[in-house]
Parts: C-alpha cells; structure tokens; sequence
C-alpha cells in the first residue's frame, strides 16, 4: 500500500498553485491589476507577514486544537525554477511545517495576499487535514483493494484498485478541506490585522479547477466568495 500514499502525499503537497498564463480579462480587483512588487519590497512583505500572523495562528490553534503541537515553522524554498506553490506538512517530531516558494513570493502582490495564504496553510494543520486525508485515503485503499482481491484478482491488479481506492477518496474531500482551510485563514489573516478579501484576490490569477469530476479544489469563483462573506462577518463583529 506504500504506493497509494505516495500518491495522497503528491496531492497535499501543492495547495496553492500560482499562476499559469495571463490573467482574466474580466474586471478583477486592484490588487489583480497591480505590478509585481521589487525583490526587496517582496521579501520585507513576507518577513512582516510571518511575525504579525504565526502567533495569530499559534492562539487560534491552541484554542481550537489544544492536543496540537501549535509552533508553526515558516521555510522559505529558494530553489531556482520552483513554481509559485504553499503547502502544509509536518516534520518527524510532528511539528507543523509552513512552506512558500520564493515565486510565490515574489508574485505576491501585496502582503495581504501572504497573510492570507500563511492563514490558509496553518488552518489545514489546525483542522486537522493531514490525518483526516490519511484515514480518508486508508479506508478508500481498503476497501477498493478487499473488493479487487475477493474478485480474484492478482497482486498488481489488487496494489492498482489500492492506489485508485486511496485516490478518489482524498479527492472525494480534498475539495471540502480546502473550503474549510479558506474559512479559517480568513480568521487568522484579518485577526493578524490584514484584509482577506483582497488577499484572496490572488484567486484571479491561479488556473480555475472549475466543477471537474474530483478535482482537488474548489472553483475560484466559490472561494472568492467564502472568503468574502467571512470577512463581512467578521467586520460586522462575528
């Protein structure tokens, strides 16, 4: 079953793509429309981000997940020719790990577009996803696997319906965690004082899944949104 969670692994990794080709040519929010920012503005941007919404998110976690190991560790891949991409994981000792692409970085265009994705990356540990993803997954391999083996099938057939069983079942939900990762990291992103809907503008510029049959995330359309209700509410005092 090793295969099956190589593949679960391949489809948390890369939670946040960037952007693919120009962007829409529909009236889209100032911060679509803007310049990309110098390196140095960029990298003053993300170091602020990082010290005015980790400890925002530590509270929000110890709060919510109080069992949680809640000291986030923020790592910057500088590697040349790395897409724009985030992604949450967790080290050996099980703590919770934040990563940005230095092209995410830099295509950022304002530093609520950061905050917003940190938010967003440090909800996923809080509710929780990467465990729930493996449970998903391990029932799915399961399941489909147990089916394949009573039909008779050979080992290679069996490690085949293992593989697809794990991954419709975490594209069955992947779609709903990364809903529930926009909601909470647009609580952390404005608590940490920075205004979610704007930075959720950055929607505009990542390729659209759409409404494809088990795609890993949600329409643009919908998150932009969520994120905006949510940020309605909490300016309301919600």
């Amino acid at each position: 079953m090793r295969s099956a969670f190589l593949i679960l692994a391949l489809l948390l990794g890369a939670c946040v793509a960037g952007p693919s080709g120009p962007p829409p040519q529909a009236s889209l929010p100032p911060s679509v429309e803007a310049p990309r920012l110098d390196a140095g503005t960029a990298a003053r941007n993300f170091a602020e981000v990082i010290d005015r919404v980790r400890p925002v998110a530590e509270r929000e976690c110890r709060s919510r997940a109080p069992r949680l190991n809640c000291d986030f560790m923020i790592v910057l891949d500088d590697r040349p020719g790395q897409p724009p991409n985030a992604f949450q994981t967790l080290d050996r000792s099980g703590r919770p790990v934040i990563g940005f692409t230095a092209s995410l970085v830099a295509d950022a265009r304002n530093a609520d577009e950061l905050a917003f994705i940190l938010g967003h990356e440090a909800a996923h540990h809080i509710a929780g996803h990467i465990p729930r993803a493996q449970q998903t997954a391990l029932a799915g391999a399961l399941i489909l696997g147990t089916l394949a083996a009573l039909g008779g099938a050979d080992a290679g057939v069996v490690r085949t319906a293992q593989d697809v069983g794990a991954t419709v079942a975490v594209r069955s939900y992947s779609r709903d965690f990364e809903l529930e990762a926009d909601r909470l990291g647009t609580v952390i992103a404005y608590r940490a004082g920075y205004d979610p809907e704007r930075g959720a503008a950055f929607f505009n510029r990542i390729p659209d899944p759409g409404n494809r049959f088990l795609a890993t995330h949600p329409p643009n359309a919908q998150r932009i949104e969520l994120v905006r209700r949510e940020t309605a509410r909490l300016r309301a005092g919600g």
